[in-house]
Order: C-alpha cells, then sequence, then structure tokens
C-alpha cells in the first residue's frame, strides 16, 4: 500500500467563479431596481465597492490556518459582544435608531455598519472550536458529557443573541438559532438528549401559534401581548386583508413574481411598484424580469454554493473545518430559505436579505468574512488519496 499525497489548488476557483455570478445577478438587479422614482443613490456603485471591500477581507482571511482561527476565535467573539452591547448605550449620534431599531453604527465615509452581520461568524468560529476542544478533551462520551457541550453551545449562542433582541432584530435572532442548530446536530450529541429538546420545542411553538391564531385575548391577557405584535403573522397568513397596512409589502411582492409568469418581462421593464426592493425583496424584482427560469437560476446558484461548501467539509480531514463548514452552510441556508420564503408569501417577513445578491455593506461582508473561511480551508487543507500497488 503506497500513499500519494494529493494537494488541491491553493484557490478555489470553483468558489470564486460562483461569486462572480452571484455578483453579476446583485449588480443587475440592483441596477434595475434603483430606475424607480422613490430612489436617487447609486445602490450599484456603493454595492460594487463593498465587493471590493469583501474581496479584501477574504484575502487577508485566507492566510490564516487552523490554529490561527482557534486563537482569534475568543477575541472575535468578545469584541462581537461588546459592539452589540455598545449598541444599548450609544448615543444617537453614534447609534441612531433606523427603522424602529437600534442596530447600526455610523461610521464617517463608510455609511452604516450592522455588527450582528459579523457577530454570525463569530459565532461559528467559536462554536466550531468549543465543540472541537471538547471531543478533545472527552475522548469517551457519556450523557453528562453531551449535556455539558450542549449547555455551553446555547450559552455562547444566547449572549449574542439577547443582545440583539434589545435591538430589536427578530431576522438576526433567528439567523444565530439557525447556526447553532446545525452545529447541534453535528456536534455528536447524543439523541436521547436532543429528542426531547426539541420536541418539547415544536410542541411549545406550535402551542403559542394556535393561541395566537385563534385564542389572542388569552395572550393578551396572561403574558401582556399587545395587539398590534399580531399584525405580522395575522399579515403573512391573509396579506389581502392587510394590504393598506402591515401586508402592502407581501401583497405587492406576490404580484410582481406571479405577474413575471415562466420567463418574465424583460430586464428594466416592471410595473408594479414595491418599496425596499433593493434590498430584502430584490428576489422580487428577479421574479417580475426574469419570471420562473431566471428565479429558478438563483436557486440553483445558491444550491451549488451550498453543495460546494458541503464537498469541502466532507473532504477535509479537520473537524474544526467541518463544523466551520456546517455552520456557514447552516446560515447560507437559512438565509436564502427565509427571504426567498417570505417573498412568495410561505414565511413571515423578517426583514432577512438575500445573500450576495441584496443591497447592505454589513451583510455583504459577512457573508465574505464567511467565505474567507471557506477559502482558507481549501487553501490549507491537504487531501490523502491511497492506492494499492502490486
Amino acid at each position: 500500500m503506497t500513499s500519494n499525497r494529493y494537494t488541491p489548488p491553493k484557490l478555489d476557483w470553483g468558489l470564486v467563479l460562483i461569486l462572480m455570478l452571484l455578483f453579476l445577478v446583485s449588480a443587475v438587479s440592483i441596477y434595475s431596481a434603483q430606475t424607480t422614482g422613490q430612489y436617487t443613490e447609486n445602490f450599484l456603485l456603493k454595492q460594487i465597492v463593498w465587493y471590493i471591500v469583501g474581496t479584501g477581507i477574504i484575502a487577508a482571511v485566507i492566510t490564516l490556518d487552523s490554529d490561527q482561527l482557534k486563537k482569534i476565535s475568543w477575541y472575535a467573539y468578545g469584541l462581537g459582544i461588546l459592539l452589540l452591547g455598545f449598541l444599548i448605550v450609544a448615543p444617537s449620534s453614534i447609534a441612531p435608531v433606523i427603522n424602529g431599531a437600534k442596530a447600526w453604527y455610523k461610521v464617517p465615509g463608510m455609511g452604516s455598519l450592522q455588527p450582528a452581520e459579523l457577530v454570525k461568524v463569530c459565532i461559528i468560529l467559536i462554536l466550531a472550536k468549543t465543540i472541537d476542544e471538547h471531543h478533545q478533551k472527552n475522548a469517551y462520551k457519556t450523557m453528562q458529557t453531551d449535556l455539558w457541550l450542549l449547555i455551553k453551545l446555547v450559552g455562547l449562542t444566547m449572549v449574542p443573541l439577547l443582545l440583539v433582541m434589545q435591538q430589536p432584530d427578530l431576522g438576526t435572532s433567528l439567523v444565530f438559532l439557525a447556526i447553532m442548530l446545525g452545529m447541534i446536530f453535528i456536534s455528536g450529541i447524543s439523541w436521547k438528549i436532543l429528542a426531547p429538546i426539541f420536541g418539547t420545542g415544536a410542541a411549545l411553538a406550535g402551542t403559542i401559534l394556535y393561541f395566537v391564531l385563534w385564542h389572542p385575548d388569552i395572550l393578551e391577557k396572561y403574558l401582556g401581548v399587545k395587539e398590534y405584535q399580531f399584525a405580522r403573522i395575522y399579515s403573512w397568513i391573509d396579506p389581502y386583508n392587510y394590504q393598506s397596512s402591515t401586508g402592502f409589502q407581501l401583497t405587492r411582492s406576490l404580484l410582481a413574481i406571479g405577474s413575471g409568469e415562466t420567463s418574465g418581462k424583460g430586464y428594466g421593464t416592471r410595473e408594479v411598484y414595491l418599496p425596499e426592493s433593493h434590498t430584502d425583496f430584490i428576489f422580487s424584482i428577479i421574479g417580475e424580469e426574469f419570471g420562473f427560469v431566471g428565479s429558478s437560476v438563483v436557486v440553483s446558484l445558491f444550491f451549488l454554493l451550498i453543495y460546494h461548501i458541503t464537498k469541502i467539509g466532507m473532504e477535509t480531514n479537520n473537524n474544526f473545518y467541518t463544523y466551520i463548514c456546517v455552520g456557514v452552510i447552516s446560515m447560507i441556508t437559512f438565509h436564502v430559505f427565509q427571504n426567498i420564503g417570505m417573498t412568495i408569501g410561505l414565511l413571515p417577513i423578517t426583514g432577512i436579505p438575500l445573500p450576495f445578491i441584496s443591497y447592505g455593506g454589513s451583510s455583504l461582508m459577512g457573508n465574505m468574512l464567511a467565505m474567507g473561511l471557506i477559502f482558507s480551508i481549501r487553501y490549507h487543507y491537504k487531501k490523502y488519496m491511497f492506492s494499492t500497488s502490486d
């Protein structure tokens, strides 16, 4: 038996190609969105600048190997907690309230920065490090060690999640939960622990939804929930009954995507007015202008991206790298399902952007930072193939 050492290409050109295609989709869609009368800014130019900044982030992160990533994990996580915590007490001159949420820092020359977008990647790093080190220290698994790992993963996620809820930002909080759940599933924790917890959580969520839909008066009486707080769920279930208020965005999105039919109306040929179409509802523009065919191409690009990262995670023999891949996959998958789901009425509107396509510097930097981790994995790991010699 002889061992042939095989080193894959230093730069993952397949991932480069996928990101370039997503950039083209983003540029085409944002340019079309900014032509509507309500906008005066050149969002496309800003998005190009953010892509250049994101490329620089990838170039910096790709030089870090697994040991270096582990060393900076706690520092990155701690910095993220400080940035989220300071938002609560920061004056409005530094952290203004935008759309009812205090989630951004005002950065001179850059506009605004939403630290929660970067904290997503910090959570991935610290959870990956925690899982990896836990298994190294506990070679023999027991119910006690599994339970302790679960407590650590939940605790590390809850700290930034609670800070984000103070902003408030439900969408980003759900992304934190998606990352945590994805990494818990592959952490090796016994299903004897996970099954009762997730079963209870699902039952509780179903019970709450039942009371929201059919007995909201009970929640108002005993939990102090206000009627207006149910509006987002009601407008999701029956948007046309709320199309003059909370259901306006969804009904317009459904009209835009539906009117695109199979092949769309053609680039730049939009007839449905949709506010904020360059950010959270960018998929509605794609659906109207390019129809089902164009929408399917975009979904396929995300499928290729997730498949590519999955393949990298399975090929590497470094468990820490594998956990990072799972975290990134969980983050991107949730973003894509939630964003597209809310534009077609399958899921409630939460204000989550479409990765790499929606306009937004903070979101794009967070996603490019995550891609930097994937590029780093491909840059540093070695793959071995074995063959039998005569």
